[in-house]
């Protein structure tokens, strides 16, 4: 699809990395396509981001060798016309990042916004993602979603307490992690040209290393990633409530 793009106004697309597995939590199929509370858990992420109006696009990166996807977008016309599937998904999810944003280059603008989320955290929805964009619309740098830490921190030696991690000032991410398409873009170059991609553990980070400051907007505990087998009953609680 080709997005026409506007010197004036910066759009924000959105930048759904979905090449992984989900080894850990153990399914026949990959996770982003298990059913959650009556869906395939991709379905959640996808109608929050086509059914805002803030949203110019939306592009899921996914393996070249998925074979999901074509019948799953089969059976979603309120996505039709917008949502792209870019078939460039890496072994890791930055790399899946960077190769999207790679292939969605003709189509979205230097001082666009790229709202990177990911696929196992259905809990995204308007009030957050509107949350953000708002918080975010005019700083020099672009931030994302995060929760202050409340619990008490340990550092194991083995399976022993090493210490206790003071908490003040800790923040959990999550996403969207949201960056002008440009920065983003640099900022991952930069990780992989120094030869640190395994430094990186989300894309603030890359940003980080360039020297800058992403900004933190609390999120909710909804927002939380599905990983492993006991996250499921959570997630669905969470969405069953939403109804």
């Amino acid at each position: 699809m080709s997005v026409p793009i506007s010197q004036n106004t910066a759009r924000h697309f959105a930048l759904i990395p979905a090449a992984g597995v989900g080894a850990r939590l153990g399914g026949a199929i990959p996770k982003q396509y298990m059913p959650l509370a009556g869906k395939p858990m991709l379905q959640y992420a996808l109608d929050t981001f086509a059914g805002n109006a803030a949203i110019a696009h939306t592009f899921i990166v996914v393996s070249a060798a998925d074979g999901y996807i074509d019948d799953f977008l089969a059976t979603q016309p309120q996505l039709s016309g917008k949502v792209t599937v870019v078939r460039h998904g890496g072994e890791t999810r930055q790399e899946s990042v960077h190769n999207g944003l790679l292939a969605i280059r003709a189509q979205v603008g230097d001082n666009d916004w790229v709202l990177v989320h990911d696929a196992a955290r259905p809990g995204l929805n308007d009030a957050l993602l509107d949350k953000l964009i708002a918080a975010l619309h005019d700083d020099d740098v672009g931030g994302l979603l995060a929760l202050p830490i409340v619990d008490t921190l340990k550092r194991s030696n083995a399976s022993r307490v090493l210490e206790t991690v003071p908490r003040n000032g800790l923040w959990a991410a999550q996403t969207p992690q949201m960056f002008r398409y440009a920065l983003l873009q640099r900022a991952l170059d930069a990780a992989q040209q120094q030869g640190r991609v395994g430094d990186i553990t989300d894309d603030a980070s890359a940003v980080e290393m360039l020297g800058l400051q992403p900004k933190l907007v609390e999120g909710s505990p909804r927002n939380f990633k599905v990983t492993l087998a006991h996250d499921v009953a959570l997630a669905e609680l969470f969405l069953q409530g939403q109804e």
